[in-house]
């Protein structure tokens, strides 16, 4: 990885997301498409909003993906804030179950929702405006800075975030404009980044997906349906709380034309993993466990010290969080910065 990394926080920190905030939930259970499947399967695909917990967490990453973070208007108070989660929250079910907001005018543009799902995440701000101060979670706060980071106040903070996912882009797009218009009375945005992965049926479902440096991006990810208590808070959290989790958005840049000089050993060195099948260099599968004190003739490390498999292995189980990667591509961005990984990363207490 580039060392101009960025990290866009919710007010430096994480956003709290959950079905707790003002009655606004989803679920995760999306329909499958049955085989053979009519052309318009992916369109017709649709995820069920209400539940336990918000769509967009477990739910299996969609193709295209965008991130708008938003300030409160000045002045914004509780009445305001519950104005907009019961707005956005009557559009966010509509869309999501392929049928047009309220107030939408193109409403042939919401007939194909292609497991349209839109997260809502709240900051420290959206907290204080609604006079819930005393139940902002504890980790919702700024994060310590990395000592590679180059932050930038362009892509950093936000009382509130909005993550919209869907197999088709221009679901995407409108759903965003949609809910932007319904919010300008109350917020503006901030920052917004888009994201993409393959498209659907590029590869056989369940393959790990890659990013714009050939990596295989995501092999060793928490499952949500057997591990939930990584990610979310449980039972024996407060009521408020239960079925809510904490969500940290990381711009990080590829330098990818530095990148492109190194050759395929060094590149797998950096990575510790084969490029070719996402293999960890001792092993001969994606899934194997890297075994990081195989040591080779020369009685070298055959995984470098500072390799990416060796630096972000866990040390313990519950230090590991669910990963919804996309890749990013700007070119009115400088030449260093066009091209990166939208690193979002789940997980119940930071």
């Amino acid at each position: 990885m580039s060392p101009l990394d960025r990290r866009s926080f919710l007010q430096g920190g994480a956003a709290a997301v959950g079905g707790a905030a003002l009655g606004l939930g989803g679920a995760t259970v999306w329909d499958h498409a049955v085989a053979p499947a009519p052309a318009d399967a992916v369109g017709r695909s649709r995820v069920a909003f209400r539940g336990p917990r918000q769509a967009g967490v477990g739910t299996p990453p969609q193709a295209f993906a965008t991130l708008v973070a938003f300030d409160l208007a000045p002045g914004m108070d509780r009445d305001g804030m519950t104005r907009l989660m019961r707005v956005w929250t009557d559009d966010i079910e509509r869309l999501t179950q392929g049928r047009p907001g309220l107030t939408d005018t193109e409403p042939e543009l919401a007939t194909a929702p292609a497991r349209l799902t839109v997260t809502v995440g709240w900051g420290p701000g959206a907290f204080a405006a609604a006079g819930l101060e005393d139940r902002r979670p504890g980790w919702l706060a700024p994060l310590p800075r990395f000592g590679i980071d180059r932050l930038q106040d362009a892509w950093s903070d936000g009382d509130l975030l909005l993550q919209l996912g869907a197999d088709d882009p221009l679901t995407v797009a409108h759903a965003t404009r949609l809910l932007l218009k319904q919010a300008a009375t109350f917020a503006t945005p901030r920052w917004t980044q888009q994201g993409f992965r393959e498209a659907v049926g590029t590869h056989p479902v369940g393959t790990t997906t890659r990013n714009l440096m050939g990596q295989v991006d995501g092999t060793v990810n928490p499952d949500p349906a057997n591990e939930p208590d990584l990610i979310w808070h449980g039972a024996d959290a407060a009521p408020w709380l239960a079925g809510s989790t904490s969500m940290v958005v990381r711009r990080i840049a590829m330098q990818l034309d530095s990148w492109d000089r190194v050759d395929r050993a060094g590149r797998e060195f950096t990575i510790g993993r084969r490029l070719a099948d996402g293999a960890p260099l001792t092993g001969t599968r994606e899934h194997d466990t890297p075994d990081l004190d195989a040591v080779d003739e020369l009685g070298l490390p055959v995984i470098d010290t500072a390799a990416h498999i060796r630096r972000a292995h866990a040390m313990a189980p519950d230090q590991r969080f669910l990963r919804r990667p996309y890749s990013y591509h700007d070119p009115a961005q400088p030449p260093d910065e066009q091209s990166g990984l939208v690193f979002i990363a789940f997980q119940r207490d930071v």
